[in-house]
């Protein structure tokens, strides 16, 4: 998990988003998104904190292809209230039975440091938790990536542990903190849930 400074286009005029936040809204992720999603990815910052593998833009397109017919994840381009994408959230590896999912974020990179992040986690939080039986959230990211850290605390994610030297990047060992978040802790929260925000928002 990511956040990630060229100005990003605004999306299709027409493009509306189906779940809200107090500053972003979600909209399903389409096919046509690779392209933006390519660019997002290529960024340095982006791709070391994440450890991506470079990828063809075709492979990117196939990727995404699978994702929107994957039953157990729901991707999502944030937009701001004038369409402008500034990130992509998903929630993935969704377990209905146990009611456990894995949340991922990447902003574009001059979309850092506004609020952004924890305001599309929250909306995502909200989703799981008030619209899906979900009963723990799950992030995963590199132990140093303190901007993806500091999101999820924001959200209220606890860390919870580290899986140490579990990840092979760029010829290095990386440990990789876990952090979560219980329906529980989440009901505990007293901020204005998405629903309450759809009046005045977007």
């Amino acid at each position: 998990m990511t956040e990630d400074a060229r100005e990003e286009p605004a999306a299709e005029a027409d493009r509306e988003p189906c779940w809200r936040g107090n500053k972003v809204g979600l909209s399903p992720l389409d096919v046509d998104d690779a392209e933006l999603l390519h660019r997002w990815r290529s960024d340095p910052v982006a791709a070391h904190e994440i450890g991506i593998w470079p990828q063809p833009l075709s492979g990117l397109r196939e990727r995404i292809e699978r994702h929107v017919e994957d039953q157990g994840r729901d991707d999502f381009i944030v937009l701001l209230p004038d369409g402008t994408p500034v990130g992509h959230i998903a929630l993935f590896e969704q377990d209905m039975v146990e009611g456990t999912a894995e949340v991922y974020l990447m902003l574009g990179p001059q979309n850092r440091g506004q609020g952004y992040g924890t305001d599309a986690l929250n909306a995502l939080v909200d989703l799981a938790f008030g619209e899906l039986p979900m009963h723990r959230l799950q992030a995963v990211t590199h132990t140093d990536n303190t901007a993806a850290l500091t999101t999820l605390g924001n959200a209220g994610f606890v860390q919870e542990g580290v899986r140490r030297s579990a990840c092979l990047h760029r010829g290095r060992r990386y440990d990789l903190a876990v952090s979560s978040l219980l329906r529980a802790e989440w009901e505990a929260q007293t901020r204005p849930r998405s629903w309450d925000l759809w009046p005045s928002r977007l």
